[in-house]
């Protein structure tokens, strides 16, 4: 059975553009990270709840194996991330789903970044100032507002400004190196596993 993976992320149903741009950014990095030829049926679904109802929504169907992926918003203490979800959010595991369909970006997509600093340093070019980001090298310990404030202090004086999610955050993950990533953090390495399994 194919999978079909839904991210929090993209423009609202609206924004054809953003939403074009996530699937395909999105499908290098997984690409780059060994699931080349066998990539999910990607779909953006915009904010969180949007992300959750429509991962609902594709498992009743049973059509396909659903796979979502949301930020965690927080630090993960719990033991799994169907926990996380209800203790955070009020989400509950729909009957049938299991751990391996749910899958947290700790503590938010941009944590990722800073696995890849030399991609970032790439990315935004001269005048990037790489000693602003975070010193923590558990990525997935720095506050998500930290991560985020930091990473605009740091792109702030490249010529492409301050970082900002809509135009730099889908490129910036496809330049990525998921090997970076996955030895970074736990719940990515989990994440990617899980698709290479269900593929």
């Amino acid at each position: 059975m194919s999978v079909k993976l839904i991210i929090e992320g993209g423009g609202d149903r609206k924004s054809k553009y953003l939403n074009q741009a996530f699937r395909r950014e999105f499908a290098k990095f997984l690409g780059k990270a060994g699931l080349a030829g066998k990539l999910p049926s990607i779909e953006a679904a915009g904010g969180r709840q949007q992300a959750y109802d429509a991962f609902k929504s594709a498992h009743e169907r049973g059509d396909q194996v659903a796979v979502l992926l949301v930020d965690a918003e927080a630090p993960v203490t719990a033991r799994d991330p169907w926990t996380h979800l209800n203790t955070r959010d009020g989400w509950t595991c729909p009957s049938g789903a299991t751990n391996d369909q749910c899958h947290l970006m700790v503590q938010i997509m941009e944590s990722w970044f800073l696995a890849d600093r030399p991609a970032l340093q790439e990315f935004y070019g001269q005048h990037f100032r790489s000693q602003a980001l975070p010193g923590n090298p558990n990525i997935e310990q720095i506050p998500k507002q930290d991560v985020l404030n930091r990473l605009r202090q740091a792109s702030r004086p490249t010529p492409k400004g301050a970082y900002d999610k809509g135009a730099h955050s889908f490129e910036i993950l496809a330049s990525l190196d998921p090997a970076k990533v996955i030895a970074a953090s736990p719940h990515a390495r989990r994440f990617v596993q899980a698709l290479r399994d269900l593929s």
